[in-house]
């Protein structure tokens, strides 16, 4: 096992510069940056003062060097020669658009971001794996029909759609204004108790909104593996020794079936991720989803790729958790990468 725990470390290592490298691609796929949009308009205006600013920062961040010097210096595996650190020393980079580091801007935001895509995969497993159980155990019931109907439901509506939804029936039938992930006037104050009380009373909206559509195919998925587990012969013979139900259930179909709950710890994150995104636009919520979408639309390329690579890096983490959590539950599953048959 702690071979293996190690190998699967090891390799995220290069997954993450792989990463890196696509996701820095693809933001200077588009013509020109920000800056140079910013010089043209600055030329138009006739501002020379702004103009030599804009073209220090161009000249000291090496947005006029060859895109693979570029990027060197971006992850700090190339020396700049304006001193640059990169990601691996911890150095962000520079937003441009809001003339701040990268690091005074998102600090808050991530902290949010985190805190809300942890707290929808908790949701998730809390309501998914009960629901799942019940409908299995109780298969062409009443019950079961209205979870299986609930959870097309949950599968067929868009995440802004029923942010949308709530957000009308809770201003027109209980005058209650939802938006934010906190009260105003925490927004620029330090982390305090009632700052943090504060948010606990906002997450539960868009957690929610969030969660439902992972909870109901969450829901289907565990409720067909235990399904599938329950008819095998195994489960038979251990009734027709007389095992109790319960003691039945927990020690062999429900572990079996377990399998795909876990290996979605990882696919779970990038789902949440991207359904975060929109739903933080339409809640007006303070986390990375909406600024990420506004620097990816300024081409503010170090703002962009921080964000990027710090989604990237929980969602490598998120299959390194899975990966353990299988190989711990499932003594079926081989460690030795199918050499020995």
């Amino acid at each position: 096992m702690l071979t293996y725990t190690l190998r699967r470390l090891l390799i995220m290592i290069p997954t993450l510069l792989v990463i890196s490298f696509v996701t820095f691609s693809i933001i200077k796929l588009p013509p020109g940056d920000f800056l140079s949009n910013q010089i043209a308009e600055l030329r138009s205006q006739g501002d020379k003062a702004a103009l030599e600013k804009v073209e220090f920062l161009r000249k000291q961040y090496g947005l006029d060097k060859p895109f693979v010097e570029q990027y060197a210096a971006w992850i700090g595996i190339w020396p700049s020669e304006q001193g640059i650190s990169g990601l691996l020393q911890g150095d962000w980079g520079w937003s441009f658009e809001h003339d701040l580091p990268v690091s005074a801007v998102v600090g808050d935001r991530m902290l949010l971001s985190f805190m809300l895509n942890f707290t929808v995969v908790l949701f998730t497993w809390v309501v998914a794996f009960p629901i799942g159980v019940y409908a299995a155990t109780h298969q062409y019931s009443w019950g079961d029909h209205g979870l299986t109907l609930l959870g097309y439901v949950g599968l067929a509506t868009p995440n802004f759609l029923f942010a949308l939804v709530l957000m009308y029936f809770a201003n027109v039938q209980f005058g209650l204004a939802i938006g934010g992930i906190m009260d105003p006037e925490y927004l620029d104050k330090a982390w305090s108790l009632a700052k943090f009380g504060s948010v606990l009373t906002h997450l539960w909206i868009p957690v929610i909104v969030i969660g439902t559509s992972g909870t109901a195919g969450m829901i289907r998925r565990l409720r067909a593996n235990l399904l599938d587990e329950l008819q095998k012969q195994y489960v038979v013979t251990a009734r027709a020794k007389g095992m109790p139900a319960f003691r039945l259930l927990v020690k062999y179909p429900l572990r079996m079936s377990l399998n795909p709950f876990i290996s979605d710890i990882g696919n779970m994150l990038p789902s949440v991720i991207s359904g975060s995104a929109v739903v933080a636009v339409v809640l007006s919520l303070q986390t990375s989803g909406p600024m990420l979408l506004d620097a990816l639309r300024s081409q503010d390329q170090y703002l962009a790729g921080s964000f990027l690579m710090f989604l990237a890096m929980l969602t490598v983490i998120g299959m390194f958790i899975s990966d353990l959590l299988l190989a711990a539950l499932d003594p079926r599953i081989r460690l030795t990468g199918g050499a020995a048959k």
